[in-house]
């Protein structure tokens, strides 16, 4: 049995993680990055302050927070780097198939990375890609949703909301997002959502081949409608809906996927086998 330690198990992420986990053949160890307060002390999830001396025999560690880094020198496992921000130099997880062999620490890859990487299996015969990412507040974690809460109680107050944990306004507000470099013909909107983001992509074939439906790869799902946001917040798979012209030659491809459950707790269960 796999034996591994989650370090940030309170956050939204490290409890997913803890229950994805504990639900396959793996032996699991809470952790928190350091002294536990109260609320973590009678939280439902019981979670150990952590110590070199616990992580003695284990596997693996996932980070889901930032811990000292003290508490990893010299530990003899893999180590997986799930935060939201990790080590940049780290290579990332691959995007199929298990832990390359003769790697210790691997890093998460975004969600939308993997949705775009996935096209090619799910279409044949595409050329120009261009469309609108709606962006639910999960991405952020805890910041996220505990900012959309606090946000969304002080507009029905009738109060200006305060911007401090999420660096923008999110309650009752759609934010478009210019395009980053690398990104191509992909905006970003902000959408005050909790889970569940949708990906509405625009294609055309490529030069004298049509688009054509492909068999959904491991981990997607061809459905009869656009997926809602509601949807793929409950669904562990990718959900695709393919509306195709006449000629085959243009398409609108709406894709939802949960950037938690879809896009980091089913590559976790992946390269460590555990699917």
């Amino acid at each position: 049995m796999l034996k591994l330690a989650v370090i940030g198990a309170q956050t939204l992420l490290g409890r997913e993680l803890v229950g994805a986990l504990e639900a396959r053949e793996a032996s699991v160890l809470p952790l928190s990055i350091g002294a536990l307060t109260v609320e973590e002390e009678v939280g439902d999830l019981v979670v150990f302050a952590p110590s070199r001396l616990l992580l003695e025999g284990l596997d693996a560690v996932i980070l889901a927070d930032t811990p000292d880094m003290e508490l990893l020198e010299g530990f003899p496992g893999r180590i997986l780097d799930l935060r939201p921000e990790p080590e940049g130099r780290i290579e990332a997880l691959p995007l199929t198939g298990p832990w390359p062999e003769g790697v210790k620490s691997l890093r998460g890859r975004p969600a939308l990375e993997q949705v775009l990487a996935l096209i090619p299996s799910l279409l044949e015969g595409v050329g120009e890609v261009a469309g609108t990412h709606l962006r639910s507040v999960a991405w952020m974690g805890d910041r996220g949703l505990d900012g959309l809460v606090e946000q969304t109680l002080a507009v029905l107050n009738g109060e200006d909301p305060d911007l401090t944990k999420m660096g923008y306004r999110a309650a009752f507000e759609v934010v478009p997002v210019t395009p980053v470099v690398g990104k191509g013909r992909l905006m970003e909107i902000r959408v005050p959502s909790f889970h569940g983001d949708l990906l509405i992509l625009h294609l055309r074939a490529a030069e004298g081949k049509t688009l054509a439906k492909l068999e959904a790869p491991g981990g997607a799902k061809w459905v009869d409608s656009a997926p809602s946001s509601r949807d793929v917040a409950i669904s562990a798979e990718l959900l695709a809906h393919l509306d195709l012209t006449g000629d085959g030659r243009a398409a609108v491809l709406s894709l939802g996927f949960d950037p938690v459950l879809w896009g980091v707790l089913r590559p976790t269960l992946r390269v460590f086998g555990l699917m």
